[in-house]
């Protein structure tokens, strides 16, 4: 009896990540170290939850707009309120 190998691929994955992309310690870009963030701080973790992510994965970009619109709306209201 033959055996299937299986693929661990998550199905979401539009193809395999870059090698670029490779997991790393600690995602936190060295000038950021530098200023003192880490994955306590709650701008580094910001900072390390963006770039842990990868976009070759859909979910991944979808978190990521999240992210962007969960920063902009606020933005855009106070702006709005401002010239109303």
């Amino acid at each position: 009896m033959a055996r299937e190998s299986v693929d661990w691929r998550d199905q979401w994955d539009d193809e395999p990540p870059p090698l670029s992309y490779a997991h790393h310690t600690q995602p936190i870009p060295p000038d950021a170290r530098r200023m003192g963030f880490d994955r306590n701080t709650e701008e580094g973790a910001l900072i390390s939850l963006a770039g842990s992510l990868n976009p070759a994965k859909r979910t991944h970009r979808l978190v990521a707009w999240v992210l962007l619109a969960a920063f902009c709306v606020p933005l855009l209201f106070t702006i709005v309120n401002e010239f109303t």
